[in-house]
């Protein structure tokens, strides 16, 4: 399916109202369309940057989602557009990364925000575009490296498993903000760290085989949201 197909869209459950509303949805590392659209019919779009809000705008949509964003490729979406959206009368939905952020700092004016990593800006427990900021290709959209934001959740249940111990909790996480965005990976910020080997391999397997993509699951949310709700 190429990313800026126009799916206008219906619901195949038949225990769900059909709807012929507008939707266009950006979204990419932390969802690929062909995933996304399996849970929603849309107009799906690579991650916004500045503008994208407004070319959008010039198809009529009755709903706009931003899951992904671009960060540093080229200037980011900015409030404004997004407030002319709002403005004129588009329901604007945001989670996962880029939408999570905006939507936190916009809820006040109408932006609704969706899933974990929205709570977590709107709750000050993160602060800055480098807590979900990743670095992916821009042809596939598969991601290159991890948020920071996912690390710390998956490094934290590691700790509530007393798999490592408080100060190795503490010790990954200065670790991965140390790292620039696009080298942070579990296994680059394993190797920096210096955690004791033996917890370092039995972390490793907790990644493995238990991790959360904390994005993925909030733009899901996101999705499923606008799907049963608007």
């Amino acid at each position: 399916m190429k990313l800026d197909k126009t799916i206008r869209g219906f619901e195949l459950d038949k225990n769900e109202k059909i709807t012929d509303k507008k939707i266009v949805v950006f979204t990419g590392p932390s969802l690929h369309p062909n995933k996304a659209s399996e849970i929603l019919i849309a107009d799906y779009r690579p991650p916004v940057g500045r503008g994208d809000i407004l070319t959008a705008l010039k198809d009529k949509p009755d709903v706009i989602a931003i899951i992904d964003g671009v960060f540093h490729q080229k200037p980011a979406v900015s409030h404004k557009e997004i407030l002319k959206a709002l403005k004129e009368g588009v329901t604007v939905v945001g989670g996962a990364s880029m939408g999570a952020l905006r939507a936190s700092e916009l809820d006040d004016f109408g932006m609704i925000g969706v899933g974990r990593v929205y709570s977590y800006y709107k709750g000050g427990l993160i602060e800055a575009d480098d807590d979900v900021a990743v670095v992916f290709n821009p042809k596939t959209l598969e991601q290159l490296s991890e948020a920071l934001v996912t690390m710390g959740y998956n490094f934290k249940a590691a700790l509530n498993e007393k798999l490592i111990s408080e100060e190795d909790f503490k010790t990954l996480i200065q670790t991965a903000k140390s790292i620039y965005y696009p080298k942070r990976t579990y296994r680059k910020v394993l190797s920096d760290s210096g955690i004791d080997e033996s917890k370092k391999q039995v972390l490793e397997r907790f990644l493995d085989e238990r991790s959360v993509d904390v994005k993925r699951e909030d733009a899901v949310e996101v999705l499923e949201y606008i799907k049963k709700s608007l």
